[in-house]
């Protein structure tokens, strides 16, 4: 037994021109995070955290990439269930159209909501009217956010539900349960890690974005200047003093290195 398992492993082991390349890009990946530490002030870093302009950046953040999650759900969850449930020709083009801002430049999409939402946009002249300003308000923080976070829900949930298929909604169709109790009380439990997952990861890249927001919020300390603002920022001179940026920086890594520790944790409870 322990010869059949020494064998397996042997043919486990990865060749050194496959090994050493592995290894370097995971230095490429971890070097420059690692290369933070050094470089923040421990000692005032409580201080510098709470400090008004610092605190004020990490406060919208949250406050926006909340709103900006609620938005991903109350969205997202039916579009997931659409992809799911459809034919696959209509499955795949519709996942492509959800996967479209993963791949664009982020800037791209913070043209493409201005040109909706700005002043000279397609709704620009209507919400005017209505004496509704979202264009370079914090309303447009939590726009750009839920545009490029979206997807990140819609995939994960979207698995979970193939995953899962549609066997158990079926009976409970057949034993007389109306559509909205199946999807309450069967569909989303059932995929409840998977939707876990896709929140988490959504969040994640709304606390982080930047180039949507930029275009189509701006950056007014106090009003539209996330985390990610406060540190661009910080590196061209003005505004958040570059402690600040390095400990926001800091902050910011932490943050997205515990949410993408759920993850793989909430996949094993659904694999269970």
């Amino acid at each position: 037994m322990t010869g059949a398992h020494d064998a397996e492993r042997a043919r486990q082991r990865l060749p050194l021109g496959v090994l050493v390349p592995a290894v370097l890009g995971l230095v490429l990946l971890v070097v420059p995070l690692l290369a933070l530490l050094p470089r923040v002030d421990w000692s005032t870093l409580p201080a510098t955290l709470l400090s008004p302009t610092a605190r004020d950046a990490v406060w919208l953040s949250v406050r926006t990439a909340a709103a900006a999650v609620v938005c991903c759900l109350a969205l997202g969850v039916p579009l997931a269930l659409l992809i799911a449930r459809a034919s696959p020709r209509v499955a795949a083009v519709l996942r492509a159209v959800v996967t479209l801002p993963l791949v664009l430049p982020p800037l791209v999409g913070g043209v493409a909501l201005l040109s909706v939402v700005g002043r000279t946009g397609l709704l620009g002249g209507v919400l005017d009217t209505l004496g509704v300003t979202v264009a370079f308000t914090p309303w447009a923080i939590v726009l750009a956010q839920t545009f490029v976070a979206m997807p990140f829900l819609v995939i994960a949930l979207e698995g979970s539900l193939r995953a899962v298929g549609a066997r158990y909604e079926a009976v409970a169709a057949t034993l007389g349960a109306r559509r909205l109790t199946v999807l309450r009380r069967v569909t989303l439990p059932l995929v409840a890690p998977g939707l876990l997952a896709g929140v988490v990861l959504a969040f994640t890249r709304a606390i982080g974005e930047f180039g949507a927001t930029a275009l189509v919020a701006g950056n007014r300390p106090g009003v539209t200047q996330t985390v990610p603002m406060a540190i661009y920022t910080a590196y061209n001179g003005t505004g958040v003093a570059r402690d600040t940026a390095l400990a926001l920086s800091l902050l910011l890594v932490a943050v997205a290195l515990v949410i993408l520790l759920l993850v793989p944790a909430a996949r094993r409870r659904e694999a269970l």
